[in-house]
């Protein structure tokens, strides 16, 4: 059965859907795509589809279906310089996975593999050419045996290419791959799959049935899975029958609104013209999908890939010839503009980009036009340094090479990623010393991040500390106290079975009422007891946080107090239920400003993070400017209303389809299970959640917000108190007023006006006190005039080069301008002082007699200043420096006054 695909529509979209609907009949669970931000630490981004499935893979959490289907947004950046240079690589792209949690192998993965290929997408099997790992003679049999796919198109291939593995350690196993032949002319002879001129992988197996041990040697996996990934812009480009996968339907419109602006038609560019569309093409989904899922532009980590990705874009449309916003507006940004049609394309990729589209077309444009600012600039003077570096390497015969110092400077500056100068540079012949420049980096930033290639699968030791631990039952819904059983206890990361007093241990329970910190809520703290008989305890353990572990088991750190605690043993948990209070309100005052900000400042707004703690909460927001004042306020005044209506809330556990259908927000970072807690504030707010709240608005009492301020770009931040930390808060202001009205000695109405008469007082003394300091300063100069000498034969040069001992600076500038008007022209004055600790002031000035000869007071004082540990410069005639050791100005004004006296006798001949 072929040719089904002639008959069925071959959009990208149709291909996803018929992908997902073929193993959907199959009994696979279709799930959803994960965040372009994953829960994995060991990774930056999502770069395949077998990452949201790594805990269960690894044994740490329970599957919950045998079988799953998805189509996986993935982010991949290790071979962004390869874009629009071949035809198949991207930085955004969707992979198509069928995954078996310990249920079905290799016959059935191989069977539907074949089938969903040759019959469901009617590909010619004569044109599918299958790699196999050498040694894997089960995979070869089942392709040759029973698919019929003949040996000669079967091409067994060594453990570089399939073998699959995770890490130094963990579980991997053999995969096999299926490629798509465009020229079977060509014949069998000297194939190589790896010719990107014949053939395309499209589809890979993994069949994941061995655990590397640390020695390297391989066990079988008690539990084996199956992990695949079918490229859907692959498959698109062989359904399609285009040349590239930039040409399929799922990049092509963006390519052509990107023609539209720069009036270049994609059929009649030329081949780097085509480059630049297809980086564009590439780069603005990624873009578009990285900023959806929460992903804000800055200098490090996830927000550097999204920063580096728009840089490359907008210089890439510049090289293209588009201005402004290729719409007639020069002062304009021209990445919404393509981001419009990326989004106009997201239906069936991911729905809720369409909602957030405000949001990223905004953080586009800042964006752009804040590179667009520096752009030209730095443009110029890379060009420059390129000309200098390829002239310098001429006339000393060497290879062109721009320094580490310069390429940081161009990114520290002008905010050029490195990737982009190395571009540039290499089109021009230059290279870059990459090293320099990471010392520099380094030298500037001790933090960064970088995108890993690999999912790391590695046994960690908390999986074997856990592996016989089942999940803990939480209870901290409805009870503050519960007895349970301690299943475990965890000393300096080993498991032992006895701990006693003093011990800083972790706790595992069969059941808990302590709250795990997660949803940006911390940790319970408490108290777990032995009980020896009636108000009596054997033992104690004071809790001060509780983590998650591997899935759903808490983990419950502290001291032990008193006696000593014993695996098995029962215990009687007990929550500090004044902290839990604290965090309650906190966490329900945390819902109501989220829908105060949606509500004053726009809803496109959205939850960057958050923090909920006994003593305060912290919600970070996406928004581009700071809040002013009137906006703060009336947050305030809608949260302290919501407080005051006195609303009970409502919280229910529903399907996430039907959470999300009722409109219930989803809290940042959070990964959520077909099942969901959605808690509600009835007409004000609606969100997934499952942390503890009150059951009464009225409990929170009060609200106040303490400060707002941003954190990254596009990122604000917000405190605020309530409950009893808001009265405490106000206690604490209102104290503080008191001891000021007291000082003053006026009424609370009365401080601001009392401080203002005062600094309006001060300033009008301080003013008083330098023009007094100056005019000391003047008279300490018209004694010091008489100390000039005269320096030449025949023109006679006057010098002045002294110390005013604590002369602060303005008060020694204005002695140095007395004196230049009083000597006569030619003359030159040098003056340095040390008005306080470790500091030293300098100025240097010289009449238009001495400038005219070619000696200028800025470049003259830089050096004398350097000597005091400082540096300085300024106009010809007039500079000024300072510097930070005082012990050595007596040296540099003897050094000054040699310099100049010397230079002047030289001038004067």
């Amino acid at each position: 059965m072929e040719g089904k695909s002639k008959d069925l529509p071959v959009s990208g979209d149709s291909i996803r859907r018929r992908f997902i609907d073929f193993y959907a009949s199959r009994g696979h669970k279709v799930l959803p795509s994960a965040s372009l931000v994953p829960d994995d630490p060991t990774v930056l981004l999502t770069i395949a589809g077998m990452l949201q499935f790594k805990p269960i893979f690894l044994g740490q959490v329970p599957r919950q279906v045998p079988r799953a289907t998805t189509a996986q947004r993935c982010i991949r950046t290790n071979d962004v310089e390869n874009v629009g240079r071949t035809s198949r690589h991207h930085t955004f792209f969707e992979m198509l996975g069928n995954f078996s949690f310990g249920d079905y192998f290799k016959k059935e993965a191989i069977r539907w593999a074949w089938e969903l290929s040759t019959v469901e997408f009617g590909l010619p099997a004569d044109r599918l050419w299958i790699s196999v790992f050498e040694d894997d003679n089960e995979a070869f049999e089942i392709w040759h045996d029973e698919m019929g796919v003949p040996v000669e198109r079967i091409k067994k291939m060594g453990e570089d290419d399939n073998f699959w593995t995770s890490g130094v350690t963990g579980p991997c196993g053999p995969c096999s791959e299926i490629y798509y032949d465009f020229h079977p002319e060509r014949g069998y002879s000297d194939t190589d799959l790896n010719d990107d001129t014949r053939f395309i992988e499209f589809y890979n197996l993994v069949f994941m049935e061995f655990n590397k041990k640390d020695d390297g040697s391989l066990e079988p996996l008690k539990q084996k899975n199956i992990d695949t990934g079918l490229g859907l812009e692959r498959m698109a480009r062989i359904l399609q029958k285009v040349s590239n996968n930039y040409e399929t339907d799922l990049i092509y419109p963006i390519m052509e609104k990107t023609s539209e602006l720069a009036k270049v038609p994609y059929g009649l560019a030329d081949d780097h013209s085509k480059l630049n569309l297809k980086i564009i093409g590439d780069h603005l989904r990624a873009i578009v999908y990285l900023i959806s899922d929460g992903v804000v532009p800055s200098n490090i980590g996830r927000g550097y890939v999204v920063r580096r990705l728009i840089r490359r874009a907008v210089r890439t449309g510049r090289m293209l010839g588009i201005k402004g916003d290729g719409q007639g507006n020069l002062e304009g940004a021209f990445l919404p503009v393509i981001a419009g049609k990326v989004i106009e394309l997201s239906t069936h990729i991911n729905p809720d980009v369409k909602d957030r589209t405000p949001r990223i077309l905004e953080e586009l444009k800042r964006e752009e036009l804040k590179f667009v600012q520096t752009l030209e600039r730095g443009e110029k003077y890379l060009d420059q340094m390129l000309v200098e570096a390829l002239l310098s390497a001429k006339a000393s015969g060497t290879v062109p090479r721009l320094s580490g110092k310069d390429a940081f400077l161009l990114y520290d500056t002008y905010g050029f990623p490195v990737e982009i100068t190395a571009e540039v540079a290499e089109e021009r012949g230059v290279s870059i010393d990459m090293t320099g420049f990471d010392i520099e980096m380094e030298n500037q930033r001790h933090q960064s991040q970088a995108a890993h290639s690999a999912v790391k699968l590695a046994m960690g030791n908390s999986a074997e500390l856990t592996k016989d631990v089942p999940d803990t039952k939480f209870l901290g819904y409805e009870t503050l106290s519960a007895t349970a059983i301690v299943e475990s206890l965890i000393l300096n990361g080993n498991p032992v079975l006895q701990v006693s007093e003093g011990s800083e241990v972790e706790v595992l329970l069969n059941r808990t009422p302590f709250y795990a910190e997660s949803g940006g809520q911390i940790g319970d703290h408490g108290f777990l007891y032995v009980p020896q008989g009636e108000n009596q305890h054997k033992s104690v353990m004071e809790i001060i946080d509780v983590q998650k572990s591997m899935g759903n088991i808490f983990v419950h750190k502290g001291t032990i107090r008193e006696g000593v605690l014993e695996v098995g043993r029962e215990v009687e948990a007990a929550v500090d239920a004044k902290l839990r209070q604290r965090a309650k309100v906190h966490h329900t005052a945390t819902h109501l400003l989220q829908s105060a900000l949606k509500k004053v400042i726009g809803q496109e707004t959205s939850q960057a993070g958050s923090l909920v703690a006994f003593e305060r909460l912290r919600f970070d927001f996406n928004f581009h400017r700071p809040l002013i004042d009137d906006e703060l306020a009336e947050i305030e005044r809608l949260v302290n209303k919501w407080v005051g209506d006195a609303t009970p809330l409502q919280t229910k556990v529903m399907p996430l389809a039907d959470a999300k259908g009722a409109g219930a927000i989803a809290m940042f970072g959070e990964k959520y299970s077909e099942e969901v807690r959605v808690v509600e504030v009835p007409g004000v707010s609606m969100e997934l959640c499952g942390g503890t709240h009150v059951s009464n608005t009225s409990e929170i009492r009060g609200f106040k917000i303490i400060s707002e301020q941003g954190i990254a770009s596009g990122i604000r931040r917000i405190e605020a108190v309530a409950g009893d930390a808001f009265i405490e808060y106000v206690n604490a202001r209102d104290y503080h007023m008191k001891q000021l009205c007291s000082t003053l000695k006026v009424k609370a109405e009365e401080v601001t006006t009392r401080v203002e008469n005062l600094l309006e007082e001060l300033r009008i003394t301080r003013n008083e006190a330098s023009t007094l300091r100056e005019k000391a300063a003047v008279y300490k100069a018209s004694i010091m005039a008489t100390k000039a000498i005269s320096v030449g034969t025949s023109e006679k040069f006057r010098v002045l080069v002294e110390s005013m001992e604590d002369t602060d600076a303005d008060s020694l500038k204005k002695a140095t301008e007395y004196l230049i008007e009083t000597l006569e022209d030619p003359a030159a004055v040098i003056l340095g002082s040390c008005p306080g600790a470790d500091k030293v002031s300098l100025v240097a000035a010289f009449t238009p007699g001495v400038v005219q000869l070619g000696i200028q007071a800025g470049k003259f004082i830089g050096p004398i200043a350097k000597l005091c540990g400082g540096g300085g410069g300024g106009r010809p005639n007039f500079a000024q420096a300072g510097g930070r050791k005082p012990e050595n100005l007596s040296n540099a004004l003897e050094k000054a006054r040699s310099e100049i006296i010397s230079v002047l006798s030289e001038k004067a001949k």
